[in-house]
């Protein structure tokens, strides 16, 4: 299943069975990279939900676009109202910071 995401990662967290979509934001517009990860992950999401329902749809962006830009209103709310479910990571150690559920 490949709908133009950047990278998608199947793996387990706690037992259960997880997708990861990795974005990286590196337009000028973040907004816009936003309209882009909302889109792909409701495709991703309807689609795992139809051919994997057991697995669930994180998206990943780096530590710095989560602290610059999904503080934003126009960003958490796009969070909320959507439901999306977030990992934080740092790039240059490649460790996850934080889940977001």
């Amino acid at each position: 299943m490949d709908l133009g995401a950047e990278k998608v990662i199947a793996a387990e967290k706690e037992g259960h069975k997880i997708a990861v979509e990795i974005k990286s934001f590196l337009s000028p517009s973040p907004v816009q990279d936003l309209e882009n990860a909302l889109g792909q992950y409701i495709l991703y999401r309807d689609g795992l939900q139809r051919s994997q329902p057991e697995r669930i749809l994180y998206l990943a962006i780096t530590e710095s676009v989560y602290l610059d830009f999904f503080q934003e209103e126009i960003a958490k709310m796009v969070v909320e109202n959507n439901y999306l479910k977030l990992v934080i990571f740092d790039p240059e150690t490649e460790e996850i910071v934080q889940w977001i559920e």
